[in-house]
């Protein structure tokens, strides 16, 4: 008993994720807007959309809670991509590769434990760790590239 608070909030965070996924699929919003991004970008551009997405979800993560980027914006962005003929697994894929920037935010509630038990400022903290973690993200990337969990279709 002494944690069912915490198991609580977890199991209602699951219910309100999939109550939201099932509203944003049920009305065909994601349709909608994956379909604007297709009518956006031109088919020549098409093989560049796993890289895009990768590089997009350092910024995405870091402004964005996990919640809304991985259960409102990556649920477009694969419906976008599988127009292309790309894997959504693939998208999925390269919007974990943020994750490193992610961390930094100040919305990450174990960053900010962190740093308050340090006793140091959230300021100083991502000034002296963000340049490491962007170039994490990118190294893991280009690792995704050349080992085909990202493809590079020309």
């Amino acid at each position: 008993l002494a944690h069912s608070g915490n198991a609580m909030t977890v199991v209602l965070l699951v219910f309100a994720a999939g109550i939201f996924a099932g509203i944003f699929s049920g009305t065909k919003m994601v349709d909608a807007l994956a379909q604007t991004l297709v009518d956006w970008i031109p088919e020549a551009w098409s093989h560049w959309f796993p890289l895009v997405v990768a590089l997009t979800s350092m910024p995405l993560t870091f402004v964005l809670s996990n919640d809304a980027y991985y259960f409102g914006v990556v649920p477009i962005l694969a419906n976008a991509a599988a127009a292309y003929g790309i894997d959504p697994v693939e998208i999925a894929r390269a919007s974990v590769l943020g994750q490193p920037v992610h961390l930094m935010s100040p919305l990450v509630a174990s960053t900010l434990l962190l740093v308050g038990m340090v006793d140091r400022d959230i300021g100083d903290f991502q000034k002296a760790t963000f340049k490491w973690a962007v170039l994490t993200s990118l190294v893991i990337t280009a690792l995704a590239l050349l080992t085909g969990a990202l493809s590079f279709m020309v």
